[in-house]
Order: C-alpha cells, then sequence, then structure tokens
C-alpha cells in the first residue's frame, strides 16, 4: 500500500477515535435517544465544523482529499484536540502545524504541588522546552542561581548552557550538556516554528560556543531517568539519582526527583 493511503487510513483512523470519545452533550447537542456508536456522528462534526457531511466521510473514509488548515483548525476545535494532538493531525494531513501561541505553558495546580509534596528530595517539573514550571525549596537550594530569574521563567537548558556556575557544579558539563541538547532537539522538532522552543535556541546560539558547535549534528534523545555527579559545597562531589515522570495530560511536562545516590541504596 502506497505510502500516502496509509497515512491517510491513518488520519481518518485517527478522528474516528477523536469523534467517538466526544459526547453530543459536551458539545451542546440535544440528546437523541440510544446510538448504535459512542461519541457524536460523522454529520454532527461536519455540522459543528462547518463543513459537509460527505466531504467529511470522504476524509474519515482515507480518501484523496485535502483538508486546509482552516478546516483542521475547526476539526481541531469542535474534537477539543489537545497541542500535541493537533499537531499530530496537521502532520497526518500533510500540513505543517502553525506556530504554537506564546507565552508560559500552563501547568495544572494539582501537579504543580508535587515537587511541595516531597520537599525532602529536590524536585522540579519542566515543561517542553525546558521552562522550570514548578520546583521545592530542595531543589532551589541544590542548583545555585537555576530559580532566580525574576524576569522570565527558570529553564535548566539555558541554565547549563549560559550560567558559569553549572560548568563547576556538573562534575561531567559536557556529556550532560551534550545529552540535554539531543533532547531538547527532539522535542523542539515536534514544535516547528513555536517561539518558545526558537527564542531559546537563539539565545543559546549567542551565548554558547558549544551550541554553535553541536547543534548542526542533529543529535536527537529522549527524556529519561539516570545519574548526575554534582559538586556540592561543604560535601564535596555527590552522586545523585534522578528519576523522570511525564504527567499523563501533558506527556511533555516531566516531574524530575533528585535523591543521594548512597541513600537510595545506589
Amino acid at each position: 500500500m502506497p505510502e500516502q493511503r496509509v497515512q491517510r487510513d491513518e488520519l481518518g483512523a485517527f478522528l474516528r477515535s477523536r469523534r467517538e470519545r466526544i459526547t453530543p452533550d459536551e458539545v451542546g447537542l440535544p440528546p437523541t435517544g440510544r446510538r448504535r456508536t459512542p461519541g457524536l456522528r460523522r454529520e454532527e462534526l461536519a455540522l459543528l465544523a462547518g463543513m459537509s457531511a460527505t466531504w467529511y466521510t470522504y476524509l474519515e473514509q482515507g480518501r484523496d482529499i485535502r483538508a486546509s488548515d482552516q478546516v483542521l483548525d475547526a476539526l481541531a476545535s469542535v474534537l477539543r484536540l489537545d497541542p500535541h494532538e493537533r499537531g499530530h493531525l496537521f502532520r497526518l494531513a500533510g500540513r505543517t502545524p502553525a506556530p504554537e501561541a506564546e507565552g508560559p505553558e500552563p501547568l495544572a495546580a494539582e501537579m504543580a504541588a508535587v515537587p511541595l509534596l516531597i520537599q525532602s528530595h529536590p524536585a522540579y517539573i519542566i515543561g517542553g522546552n525546558y521552562d522550570v514550571l514548578s520546583h521545592n525549596q530542595a531543589a532551589h537550594e541544590l542548583f545555585p542561581n537555576l530559580t532566580t530569574t525574576p524576569d522570565r521563567p527558570p529553564n535548566f537548558v539555558r541554565w547549563v548552557f549560559l550560567e558559569p556556575a553549572a560548568r563547576d557544579f556538573l562534575v561531567d558539563w559536557e556529556p550532560e550538556a551534550r545529552a540535554l541538547l539531543a533532547r531538547l532537539r527532539t522535542l523542539a522538532g515536534r514544535h516547528p516554528g513555536d517561539p518558545r522552543y526558537t527564542r531559546l535556541i537563539d539565545e543559546l546560539h549567542t551565548g554558547s560556543p558549544e551550541m554553535r558547535a553541536w547543534w548542526p549534528r542533529y543529535d536527537v534523545q529522549a527524556r529519561h531517568g539516570g545519574r548526575k555527579r554534582l559538586r556540592c559545597p561543604g560535601r564535596g562531589v555527590v552522586e545523585y539519582a534522578y528519576t523522570a515522570f511525564h504527567v499523563a495530560e501533558q506527556p511533555e511536562q516531566t516531574l524530575v526527583i533528585y535523591s543521594d545516590a548512597r541513600e537510595s541504596g545506589g
């Protein structure tokens, strides 16, 4: 089966799965009795998105038709897609998602409170572009100058590459920085044109010769847990184990928790 047909079939399956999870009452439609299938009917979705039911049916059936950005935006709105789902929809339709809106990445209040609940361990939550969205006092004390940026959100990548103290604090600075940059590239690739990423990347290019040397290598890497050797005042070099937990509703947001490897049995 040609690749384009496979992609059209995947687009149809994705639309169908998202249509079936939206109930009529969620979009203000009156109840119509018992339904054979869950979610919205095709004609209901088409009406809400401002298109013909026949045209939408062709799209869901994987027919060889092209959807405009306006049509995809309308479908994304009615289907209540989050930014990651919206991007996936555009890519399946062979379109490039428009840049996402500027501004701080939203973090649910119940998630923002989690680092505070584990105050004995340094913990923070980072967004997709490594902005530190929430942190506890232990993290503030462990990482010198990471969270002292009153004019903008603290950012872990910016701290590693542009904060002079980070180079001494991170014992293995170069491999840590290379791996971090590979993870940033992976995430930035999912958000082409997003100013939150382009602005950070431009800032790193301006301020870091290592960034200018390493970025063209196109290294990529997924986020994961691991170990870091940190040079702590009064304690010398301490090896920390850290664990990364992805937030269910926002998979690019990550809760990171540190513990002394000696105390955790490492």
